[in-house]
This record gives structure tokens, C-alpha cells and sequence, in this order.
């Protein structure tokens, strides 16, 4: 899948209006987004409307998916302040990094390493041994699917077996 966007795309502007029907985000909420600082649009016009760039939308939906995700609207406005103080040549941290919301916890994924928004803690996931841990699991449930399989024949075989004696001794004792 490709994610270059032409440069047609990234040079139109959006009004409110559509931003709201595009992202499903009221345009009182993109006004108060805006109006704090939370995603500050492109352009204003001389009659004070707001324009989005498609880096603004990039913007906003990544606002609303972490929303969605539970992350408060407080969490959201101190990462992109820690984010913006903690990597100075990121202008737009909604837009420019990839963050994952586990909980209340914004995590950035950047150049191979995953950290904490605000406070730039390193997250390490040892993706080695974690995946040492899945195949031990996946053995230890393939060796019990193995063995239920084995035994459900010997069972059966036996069961038969009790079944065609019992038969054998009545057909001895009634012949004679």
C-alpha cells in the first residue's frame, strides 16, 4: 500500500464544512480544537474562517482515533507539547509520528523504537523472546492436540474390544 499523497492532494484546502462530513468531527468541535491549540489550521482567512491543509485532516483524524481509543483530551494536549519540546524538528506530532494509544497512555513509534509521549520513557518489547514464547506455546498445545488425537482411536479400540469379550464369555456361557 502506498502512502505518498501527490502534492495536488496536500496543496487543497478544506473548509470546515467538509472537514466535519470527511472526519465525522462537529465543526464546534473543530472550532474549539482550534481555538485551543490543539490542531491549529493552515490558513485563516481575512474573514476569520479556518482552512485545513490535508496535514491538518492527517492531524485531526489521529486527534480522533486517540479520543476514540479512551485517551483523554488532557493527555493528548500535554503529549503533543512533550512531543514538540522532546523532538524540536517535529512541527506537527499528530501528523509527522505514528502514536498508539494503550489506555490513557499515548506511545510514539519512531526510527525502530517505541516510547512514551510525555515523558519519553523507552518502551522495549524483546520481540525475540516473546516470539520464543509463542512457538514454546503453540509446541506444548500441537504435543496435546497429538496426544487427544491418539488416545480418542485406543479408547474407541478398547471400549470395542470390552464391548465384542463380554460378547464372547455370553455367547460361551450360552452355549453350554
Amino acid at each position: 500500500m502506498s502512502t505518498a499523497v501527490s502534492q495536488d492532494a496536500k496543496d487543497v484546502l478544506f473548509r470546515s464544512r467538509e472537514v466535519s462530513q470527511i472526519l465525522g468531527i462537529s465543526r464546534r468541535q473543530l472550532q474549539y480544537w482550534a481555538q485551543t491549540d490543539l490542531v491549529t489550521p493552515s490558513v485563516q482567512t481575512n474573514g476569520g474562517h479556518y482552512r485545513y491543509a490535508f496535514q491538518d485532516l492527517v492531524s485531526l483524524k489521529a486527534t480522533k482515533r486517540l479520543i476514540d481509543s479512551g485517551v483523554s483530551l488532557q493527555r493528548i494536549r500535554k503529549s503533543i507539547s512533550a512531543l514538540r519540546k522532546l523532538l524540536p524538528s517535529i512541527t506537527s506530532p499528530l501528523a509527522e509520528l505514528v502514536l498508539v494509544a494503550t489506555g490513557d497512555v499515548v506511545l510514539v513509534f519512531r526510527d525502530n523504537a517505541v516510547f512514551e509521549a510525555i515523558t519519553g520513557q523507552e518502551w522495549v518489547l524483546e520481540v525475540a523472546s516473546f516470539q520464543k514464547e509463542i512457538d514454546e506455546w503453540r509446541s506444548g498445545v500441537e504435543a496435546l492436540n497429538a496426544t487427544k488425537k491418539r488416545s480418542r482411536p485406543l479408547k474407541a479400540y478398547s471400549m470395542a474390544e470390552k464391548a465384542g469379550s463380554g460378547n464372547a464369555e455370553h455367547k460361551q456361557l450360552g452355549a453350554s
